[in-house]
């Protein structure tokens, strides 16, 4: 059973956190997590020699930190240069993986090549793949940008690009040599984003540790201000949970399956509508809803723990109604879920508070479940509660 959150006050905004290890066969690295860290050179040492290091993120951030980037991993490279990709999720394809590659071969990039993903969860996602795949595998380094990606995306090895079927259905496993949390990014995120960086929070709390769901009830408006003490708390014990469950199965044969707990019916959700029409972390919290509901009809979690849960997405800002797709189409959508065996849709569902487990669902309580928890048409951006 999965130890409880101390009853901690957030850590202090000048302290440097305790780096947290993550330890798997694909590789052993650190989430450093502190305030200043992109400009600081003690950041990036230790790395693996490189001549050349390519940063890879999108104009707005680049404007942001990318030259206070550039500027402190200098010393250590001959050449740094950047591949600027276009923001948001529908862009996480083939078109800008293709970019990556042009960018890299066009300049003569050997198979020692250290790539930095500075940026959110789409550049994440995409420059980790670019790296397992280029020469068949360079080095890289996270460098999370937004809430969402610290406490999750950056996190693990996970990487992928969208296919118009299905989100993330195209990537591998593929380990970060180090992954780079400066909270200082947070505070030029726009409140939706923080919002939605929200959801991958809470969800650690239901399905791992319940004190930490306590702990987020007890902070909201806090973690809502954007209170960097709150915040700091809220990524490194996010990491720390995470950083457990990846150690124990890495690429997903078991445990690690529950950190996807609301992601089926997000992943619809984003793929449904389109992607980039909700956020994924939005998605993700609706999600969250639907399954603590669907488990509950099921007499696992009670009714009691599943409206807690709805409460706490509900206070966070995250939408809590489904976009109202037809019955046929949420199956289809669903089917494509990379848990799916054979055909059948296998849900993250809460057993008890602070414990998850995987399994089927019948079809027709689903959607029942769906109806009851949907909007009157399909939505655009979501309504808030």
């Amino acid at each position: 059973m999965p130890a409880p959150t101390p009853a901690v006050e957030p850590v202090s905004t000048d302290a440097r956190a305790t780096p947290v290890q993550v330890d798997t066969p694909g590789g052993r690295y650190e989430i450093r997590i502190g305030s200043g860290l992109i400009g600081t050179a003690e950041s990036w040492s230790g790395l693996p020699r490189a001549a050349d290091a390519v940063i890879v993120s999108n104009p707005a951030i680049w404007s942001l930190y990318g030259p206070a980037l550039a500027a402190a991993i200098a010393p250590q490279h001959r050449r740094v240069t950047q591949v600027l990709l276009p923001d948001g999720e529908q862009h996480k394809d083939w078109p800008s993986l293709q970019r990556i590659y042009d960018h890299l071969l066009g300049a003569g990039c050997d198979r020692k090549t250290l790539l930095y993903a500075l940026g959110g969860g789409v550049v994440g996602d995409i420059t980790g793949f670019a790296a397992a795949t280029y020469m068949r595998g360079v080095p890289f380094v996270q460098v999370p940008t937004t809430l969402l990606a610290q406490v999750d995306s950056s996190v693990g090895g996970k990487t992928a690009i969208n296919h118009p079927l299905g989100k993330n259905m195209i990537g591998a496993f593929y380990q970060p040599v180090r992954v780079v949390c400066d909270s200082d990014t947070l505070s030029s995120l726009p409140r939706r984003e923080l919002v939605a960086g929200l959801a991958e929070v809470i969800k650690y709390g239901p399905i791992y540790d319940d004190g930490f769901l306590g702990w987020i009830e007890a902070h909201l408006d806090a973690l809502l201000a954007g209170e960097p003490g709150a915040l700091a708390h809220a990524v490194q014990r996010s990491c720390e949970i995470k950083a457990a469950v990846v150690g124990a199965d890495e690429r997903e044969s078991g445990l690690r399956a529950i950190l996807n707990f609301g992601h089926t019916f997000g992943h619809a959700i984003e793929a449904g509508l389109g992607f980039g029409t909700w956020l994924h972390g939005e998605a993700v919290g609706c999600g969250m809803v639907l399954a603590s509901r669907l488990s509950a009809e099921l007499g696992l979690a009670s009714a009691s723990y599943a409206e807690r849960i709805e409460r706490v997405v509900a206070r966070a800002g995250l939408p809590t109604r489904a976009p109202a797709f037809a019955g046929e189409r949420w199956l289809e959508l669903m089917r494509h879920d990379k848990k799916a065996e054979a055909g059948e849709i296998r849900f993250v569902l809460v057993e008890a508070p602070g414990r998850a487990t995987v399994r089927p669902a019948p079809d027709a309580l689903v959607l029942d479940v769906i109806r009851r928890h949907s909007e009157a048409t399909p939505a655009g951006v979501p309504a808030r509660p």
